[in-house]
């Protein structure tokens, strides 16, 4: 995790903030920008995918971004969590984390040699870390208290 600073001129605490990368809730919260349909978008429009990528990965910002601003989040490269992956707990929760620990980390989002069915909101996948391939991350900022 990295910090920076955020100091003022006026005396006042400094700010602390952290990258890390989001938790599996958090990808498909920023993923779906207040949708909650499989997709933010016609899949073409939105995301490289098998059906449109011509077997490769590609710039960002080419295709269209979802209602929040941010660009591919389905297709591409999966993008790492940072939930060790098992199981979704039962019932209703906020904000939920996966395991305390484990051996397979959560991917999400789907990659350009995907099918139609990995580039949705709520896909996932996971890797072990250290794995290699289409995968990518998206770092979220915190504060450090």
């Amino acid at each position: 995790m990295g910090v920076c600073g955020a100091g003022r001129d006026d005396g006042s605490a400094v700010r602390q903030q952290a990258y890390r990368l989001p938790t599996e809730a958090e990808w498909e919260y920023a993923a779906r920008a207040g949708t909650t349909g499989a997709r933010y978008g016609e899949l073409d429009t939105i995301a490289w995918w098998y059906g449109n990528a011509g077997n490769q990965t590609h710039p960002v910002k080419q295709k269209a971004p979802n209602a929040w601003g941010l660009y591919d989040m389905l297709g591409n490269v999966w993008e790492w969590c940072s939930d060790w992956s098992g199981e979704y707990p039962t019932g209703s929760v906020t904000d939920p984390t996966g395991p305390n620990s484990g051996s397979v980390r959560v991917i999400r989002g789907g990659s350009w040699s995907d099918g139609a069915r990995d580039a949705r909101s709520a896909d996932r996948d996971g890797r072990v870390p250290g794995a290699r391939g289409l995968l990518g991350f998206r770092p979220a900022l915190s504060s450090v208290r």
